[in-house]
């Protein structure tokens, strides 16, 4: 595994871009890559959300980068 490293001036690579902030609300539809859509049943601050994906209930920490807003 790597450290994260300062990217160099003279690189011709873009450095990576800071995690957005995301806010959730309760109801809010959602996608996740593996369980596809759902629904958002409860958030637990800026650390967890909760998601009913219809055939399962997924407790996911945040950020999840797999968890898109619709």
């Amino acid at each position: 595994m790597t450290a994260n490293r300062r990217p160099l001036a003279s690189s011709p690579f873009q450095p990576p871009k800071p995690p957005e902030d995301r806010t959730f609300v309760v109801g809010q539809r959602v996608a996740h890559d593996t369980y596809g859509l759902g629904r958002v049943v409860s958030v637990s601050g800026m650390t967890a959300v909760t998601v009913d994906f219809g055939t399962r209930v997924c407790h996911l920490a945040l950020p999840c980068v797999a968890l898109d807003i619709l």
